[in-house]
């Protein structure tokens, strides 16, 4: 095992006086082509190109000498650190840290950062990190070859966000554009590179405040509760839209960060705005114009991000983007249908009727859904004379697939 691993961070600048100390003492030095060829780096030193890191960390892990590892930016920011630190590697490491890419990046295009989302994209991760850039107004992208600009534009078609794109930071080639994300896939883009993410209404109550309390997203931002009363909404809600109801479907669903959810008969905007202040990225269809127009003065009114697709479904679902969780607020067993097609994680629906639950029921067992079925009843009471105000009942259906149950 190497008697030392050391890990310095590279932003440009003159390396440290406890990165010269570490390099000249190195007889193994692991980093990309431009790092290997700082001066700094002893002639003598085997070198490492980094590529796959726990392959370089195997070849530490068996190396008999002083070991230095060089990464752009803070190599504890989504850096190599983290893989160095696996338990399989063995490795204990000391760290020189820089400032961080997306630091950098905030501080070219003259912007705070403290309320951004922060997310690393990879082929594996592109869709989610997309998802996070359709809910949130500032969002930093570190990217990777197959995961840069040009797919997240691409992605995000349907979408407009301005992209900040800073191409390799720190070098004599540094780049920072400015283009709309429709227009992001006509360039070529050098790697590395970081994407700043920005668009939307910003939350009420946010433009000009000093500062908060909590980096990115304020989880305590808007009005308390997972469910809002029908008042908060501005009109009377649809059916199949009540606070119970909405409470229940969203406990079976789980929207989370970096999911896409889809809310078929978005109504009066009421759970698609629930959703999406829950941090996920949410797509609210309809066939009624006036519903989306709702929908939309909702999502404005909550200060939360949503996409408004005006249409019926099931057909105008042919070309949305692949869900994880869907609710379906209207359509019937032909939209259930049609939404298993598209094998999201877990859909949840409502019936008027015990045969109509039936029906949807067997449609999405067969499709391979596990799936279970509650009648809600809920009773308002007036607690003035404590007299019956409302009453309402509906037959509650969720699909989850086995293999996909997280």
């Amino acid at each position: 095992m190497a008697d030392r691993v050391t890990v310095i961070g590279w932003d440009g600048s003159p390396p440290t006086a406890a990165a010269s100390a570490a390099l000249g003492a190195a007889t193994l030095v692991a980093g990309a082509a431009h790092h290997l060829a700082l001066p700094e780096v002893p002639a003598g030193a085997e070198r490492i190109r980094l590529g796959s890191v726990a392959l370089a960390a195997r070849r530490i892990a068996g190396h008999r000498g002083t070991a230095v590892v060089l990464a752009d930016g803070d190599p504890g920011f989504f850096g190599v650190v983290r893989t160095l630190r696996a338990p399989e590697f063995g490795l204990e490491v000391e760290v020189v840290p820089a400032v961080s890419s997306v630091a950098a990046a905030f501080a070219r295009a003259g912007m705070p950062w403290d309320d951004a989302q922060v997310v690393a994209a990879h082929p594996r991760t592109l869709r989610r990190a997309v998802n996070v850039c359709r809910a949130h107004t500032k969002v930093a992208v570190l990217t990777s070859p197959g995961a840069g600009p040009a797919e997240l534009g691409l992605l995000l078609e349907g979408v407009h966000r301005s992209f900040v794109i800073c191409e390799e930071l720190g070098t004599t080639r540094e780049r920072v554009t400015v283009v709309t994300s429709d227009k992001a896939a006509d360039y070529t883009w050098r790697d590395p590179n970081v994407v700043i993410v920005l668009g939307g209404p910003a939350r009420p109550g946010t433009a000009g405040e000093a500062g908060g309390w909590i980096s990115g997203r304020d989880p305590s931002a808007g009005p308390r509760g997972w469910t809002l009363p029908a008042d908060a909404y501005g009109a009377d809600l649809g059916e199949g839209e009540t606070q119970l109801l909405r409470a229940s479907q969203l406990a079976r669903l789980g929207p989370r960060v970096g999911d896409l959810v889809w809310d078929i008969g978005c109504g009066s905007g009421a759970f698609a705005v629930e959703a999406a202040r829950a941090g996920a990225a949410v797509l609210a269809v309809d066939g009624d114009r006036a519903a989306c127009a709702r929908t939309d003065a909702a999502a404005r009114r909550l200060g939360v991000q949503l996409q408004i697709v005006h249409g019926t479904a099931p057909h105008i679902l042919e070309n949305l983007p692949e869900p994880d969780v869907v609710r379906v607020g209207g359509g019937g067993a032909a939209v259930v249908s049609a939404v298993a097609d598209r094998r999201p994680q877990r859909i949840v629906t409502h019936a008027a009727t015990r045969d109509a639950a039936e029906l949807i029921g067997r449609d999405l067992t067969e499709h391979g859904y596990a799936v279970e079925c509650a009648l809600l009843q809920s009773v308002e009471l007036d607690t003035r004379a404590w007299t019956e105000k409302e009453r309402s009942v509906a037959f509650l259906l969720s699909g989850v697939l086995p293999r996909r149950s997280a």
